[in-house]
């Protein structure tokens, strides 16, 4: 004699630690996620992807936040300082939202959202690798900077997964904003450098800043239906 109990069947002659211990695996396979494990062909739910995004977006300006006020605090104690840094991001050609209404565009704010993170893949290796190198940056800031490249690396995937979803089809060629900043950031002069890393730093603590409030915007838009 058995009893079908859940997924797998139990003899009634067994112990009842045994039933225990039965219903207590079925009701582990039952709650485990779709996505368990990292299946390559798993597909998180758009509302899934808007979650964990704005949660990476929102870490990634407090850690550039943190980044820049450290440096701030090291090397730019002076207003002369301040006032040599290039007033200008090379992320500043990017369009923004003028009002509400364009932030609430799926469109418009896919594009101030995904041209942004592409547009920052390439001063960031390079700003991680120069950081890495230079013996004079404390090593709070060397963290930071790893881990907001490492994670930006993860939010543009992320990014690329919800645009997938939102607008198939949508081609990614060509839409970061080019960065010339290289040169100022291995400059001779120990002055002219550090004025390059500030502009960077004041770049990326505005640009995350941006990023992670269009997330939540489109956020609100797409999974909430503006609801929010």
């Amino acid at each position: 004699d058995h009893l079908k109990v859940g997924c797998v069947f139990v003899y009634t002659g067994s112990l009842l630690l045994l039933l225990v211990l039965n219903l207590l695996l079925c009701k582990n396979v039952a709650a485990s996620p779709a996505c368990a494990g990292g299946a390559a062909n798993c597909r998180l739910s758009l509302q899934d992807l808007f979650t964990r995004a704005v949660a990476l977006s929102d870490n990634i300006y407090k850690v550039a936040e943190d980044a820049f006020r450290d440096f701030q605090k090291t090397y730019a104690t002076g207003q002369e300082f301040i006032s040599r840094a290039i007033n200008s991001c090379h992320t500043s050609s990017i369009p923004t939202p003028a009002d509400k209404d364009q932030a609430l565009n799926t469109e418009v704010s896919l594009n101030s959202l995904n041209k942004p993170v592409f547009s920052w893949e390439d001063p960031l290796q390079h700003l991680t690798t120069t950081v890495r190198d230079m013996k004079e940056f404390p090593a709070d800031m060397i963290r930071r900077v790893q881990e907001i490249e490492y994670k930006t690396h993860q939010l543009r995937e992320g990014v690329e997964k919800i645009i997938k979803q939102v607008e198939p089809g949508v081609v990614n060629d060509d839409i970061f904003a080019a960065w010339s900043g290289l040169s100022s950031l291995q400059n001779g002069d120990k002055n002219s450098r550090l004025v390059g890393f500030y502009n960077l730093f004041h770049c990326l603590r505005r640009d995350t800043n941006k990023v992670d409030n269009f997330l939540k915007i489109l956020k609100c838009k797409v999974v909430h239906e503006g609801s929010c």
